[in-house]
């Protein structure tokens, strides 16, 4: 960012050596084994604890719908889809294979109960029902879907559709999954889904359906509250898992494990090594005010800027103390229409000159572009009031 403007350093210190964002990844080969690739990350810092063929390009499976969620909870957190709204059901979402809650055409279900569907049974009909409401077409939103990994920057990603039914040159990787994760764990409410091991849909009929989640690492490892498995036969047995514990929260992405409860063995592997090892620290929370912004010809002459996401300092347990810097910079070159949730400054903590953590600051409502009304009255001085 060319436009910007430095608001704050503050030095801080702690009693501990704080894990920088760049710490290489334990390469103990005794850690996973048995699966095509795995990555273990802190959510926070996004720093790479453990990794293991990251990189390598793979069937994702029904690990596809945390990107499917990721787009689900953005809408909903910018108000273009609420919780409550009844989703019609299309013969063609309807007609989806694989795992489903066999919706019927034309059956309405709310966002809600869809999300449920998705998070818990891996509905691939829910999924696509949600994705036609959402842009019109599943392949409109396989569209947003791969937009959405390139805004990202995860250049080893490409979606065919919502669902991860099996389809040629569609894959990702473990680095890009656990990126996808990391966003989508931004939004707290998801965990609500995830994190259910059982509920029930259509309770009130006939056709009362029950929900156990895919996941049983929700039931039997204390803290696992998500996200994702996955299971084709190309793709064998995924799961991006994640957990929280003493206020750290973890992310772990297991491809191509030979069966599910060698899926589960190893991810559990990666999720002990995090907590033994490692402990976060909490500056903030998301959605907290950090500063003010001055708008150029909006309809307000300010926006408040806050934190994007969780934003924490990751330490190795038991390590030195060490001095830590805080920086805050804003852009000083804003100019209307702002959208809600628009990157408009960034918040970055140091060390040593080394980047811990750095999170994007964004605007927390929209600011219209004046109209020529108010731009006169602030021309001629009559307009005097700091919206």
């Amino acid at each position: 960012m060319k436009r910007i403007l430095s608001l704050v350093i503050t030095t801080i210190l702690f009693s501990l050596t704080l894990a920088p964002s760049t710490l290489a990844a334990e390469k103990k080969s005794e850690l996973v084994d048995n699966v095509k690739s795995a990555i273990l990350i802190d959510r926070d810092t996004g720093t790479t604890l453990y990794e293991k063929n990251s990189n390598e390009k793979l069937p994702p499976a029904s690990m596809t719908k945390v990107m499917t969620m990721l787009l689900i909870m953005e809408a909903i957190d910018e108000g273009k889809l609420k919780m409550d709204e009844k989703i019609r059901t299309s013969d063609y979402a309807a007609s989806m294979g694989g795992s489903q809650i066999f919706l019927e055409p034309g059956e309405e279900m709310t966002t809600e109960q869809m999300l449920k569907g998705i998070a818990i049974g891996s509905g691939n009909d829910a999924a696509v029902a949600v994705a036609e409401r959402l842009v019109g077409s599943e392949e409109a939103f396989v569209e947003m879907m791969n937009k959405k990994a390139k805004d990202l920057g995860l250049t080893n990603s490409v979606f065919k559709n919502a669902t991860g039914l099996p389809v040629d040159d569609h894959y990702s990787t473990a680095h890009d999954m656990a990126i996808m994760a990391k966003e989508l764990l931004k939004y707290e409410d998801i965990t609500k889904f995830t994190g259910t091991y059982e509920a029930y849909l259509r309770e009130d009929s006939d056709k009362k359906f029950w929900l156990v989640n895919t996941n049983r690492l929700v039931k039997f490892y204390p803290g696992v509250d998500g996200l994702k498995t996955g299971f084709t036969n190309e793709a064998k047995y995924c799961l991006t898992a994640t957990a929280e514990k003493n206020g750290m929260r973890v992310i772990a992405v297991v491809f191509g494990a030979p069966t599910s409860k060698e899926r589960n063995a190893q991810v559990t592997k990666m999720l002990d090594y995090a907590f033994s090892q490692y402990e976060t620290h909490p500056m903030y929370k998301r959605n907290e005010s950090i500063g003010k912004v001055k708008v150029s010809k909006g309809d307000q002459k300010q926006v408040t800027a806050t934190t994007s996401e969780p934003i924490s300092l990751l330490t190795k347990k038991g390590e030195q103390v060490n001095k830590v810097k805080k920086e805050i910079v804003m852009n000083k070159k804003l100019k209307a229409p702002i959208e809600k949730g628009q990157q408009i400054g960034t918040i970055k903590f140091t060390k040593d000159g080394q980047t811990l953590v750095a999170s994007p600051l964004v605007a927390q409502k929209d600011v219209k572009e004046a109209n020529w009304w108010q731009l006169f009255k602030r021309a001629t001085g009559m307009f005097t009031k700091t919206n």
